[in-house]
């Protein structure tokens, strides 16, 4: 592989890792930004929804825009704007600034996570092998690191700007600079002329993806909002060992996607999706009966570990399905992140309310389980050159976002 392709993964990756960063930071924060504006429970999910209302519609406009912008701009100044958006939230002390500050970044982060994924993508396709679970391991690890250092904001009772803006200080040089070895891939024409088929058609073939995209963020959210509230109220556990699961959940998503990309290597996509939905469904199978805590906490692991392999694999598999409009496709697909993460929080808490939190820990799994029903969307597409994987493209690309 040339330096510039090596210099365009790392510059990547350090995106994803920033994202990662960033979006845990928002996240594990609520209750402190619920305080310092002064939120009613009964208008904080209004805030909550807002957030991933708008990042559709960014994704959305991100697939129009990439028609004539390159996606590498669009994630070198959609990542600023993300960070400097929250430091935005931190700083205000109205609601109507938090309203701004949010919106600005649900927008932003709609369009910073279609252009991450589309570069991905392109970059899978050009080295020839699976890369993108590596992509999104980083983004565990930002995550890992986000919540930790929210941990500490919160143990030394930090406000949130003096919490987020030396984050950001180090983050945002450090990706502008960074997003000068961004690499953009080069559609083929044989490609290039069957992305011209009608729009409809296009969805068609993508719905399979979409509705797995869907059901693994209603896994994931699932995992993010009630994880502590299970274990606590259902499993009967301290409120100190109620936050271990989230925790150990984002751990193990770093180690699936670490070695995840060898499995795909190895035996294939849809292998390793297959697999991966077994093992997310058999982890809401233990945290349904599980009688105590640490059971719980096996439930959450295997969760992990199964649901990490999902997304970034429906991202490449978008990929393989249009390589000649692969970014409007990521774009399209990248929307269903954010209906899952709607549906997948509401969805749980209704269910447990109506009728008991451990019946509704099967509803996400029955919903992994489909995604065998789709496993064949998954496996290498046969290309122009006769093969299952699309061939190394380097020649092609040749350039980074800034003329390498």
């Amino acid at each position: 592989m040339t330096d510039v392709l090596r210099r365009g993964r790392a510059s990547l990756a350090f995106s994803f890792f920033a994202q990662g960063v960033a979006f845990a930071l928002l996240v594990t924060r609520i209750p402190a930004i619920q305080d310092r504006y002064g939120i009613s429970d009964a208008l904080l999910p209004v805030f909550l929804a807002a957030v991933p209302i708008l990042a559709g519609a960014g994704s959305v406009t991100t697939e129009h825009l990439v028609r004539r912008i390159r996606p590498s701009r669009l994630l070198r100044w959609s990542q600023p704007v993300v960070l400097l958006a929250l430091v935005g939230v931190g700083a205000g002390d109205r609601l109507a600034g938090l309203g701004v500050a949010l919106a600005v970044f649900g927008l932003a982060v709609g369009a910073l996570d279609a252009s991450m994924n589309m570069l991905g993508v392109s970059l899978q396709r050009t080295y020839g092998r699976s890369i993108m679970l590596s992509f999104h391991a980083v983004y565990s690890l930002g995550g890992i690191v986000g919540a930790s250092l929210a941990w500490a904001g919160a143990h030394w009772h930090l406000a949130l700007w003096v919490s987020y803006l030396p984050v950001v200080a180090v983050l945002l040089p450090a990706a502008l600079v960074g997003s000068r070895w961004y690499v953009d891939g080069v559609a083929e024409p044989a490609a290039e002329q069957a992305a011209g088929q009608g729009g409809g058609l296009v969805f068609k073939l993508l719905l399979p993806l979409c509705l797995v995209m869907t059901f693994a963020y209603i896994g994931d959210s699932t995992v993010s909002n009630w994880s502590a509230k299970y274990l606590k109220d259902v499993l009967g556990s301290s409120e100190q060992l109620a936050t271990v699961p989230y925790n150990v959940y984002m751990v193990t998503t770093l180690v699936g996607r670490s070695i995840g990309d060898f499995g795909v290597r190895r035996f294939g996509a849809a292998a390793v999706v297959r697999l991966g939905a077994l093992v997310a469904a058999a982890g809401f199978a233990v945290v349904s009966v599980a009688p105590d805590a640490w059971l719980g906490m096996l439930g959450f692991t295997l969760l992990g570990l199964g649901l990490c392999v999902l997304v970034p694999q429906t991202f490449a598999a978008a990929g393989r399905l249009f390589p000649g409009a692969s970014d409007a496709a990521i774009a399209r697909l990248n929307i269903f992140n954010y209906v899952g993460f709607l549906v997948g929080s509401p969805l749980v808490g209704a269910l447990g309310d109506a009728w008991s939190y451990r019946g509704a820990m099967l509803v996400p799994m029955v919903l992994v389980l489909v995604t065998l029903v789709y496993a064949r969307s998954f496996a290498a597409q046969p290309d122009r050159y006769g093969g299952g994987h699309e061939r190394p493209r380097t020649a092609d690309v040749g350039r980074g976002s800034n003329g390498l």
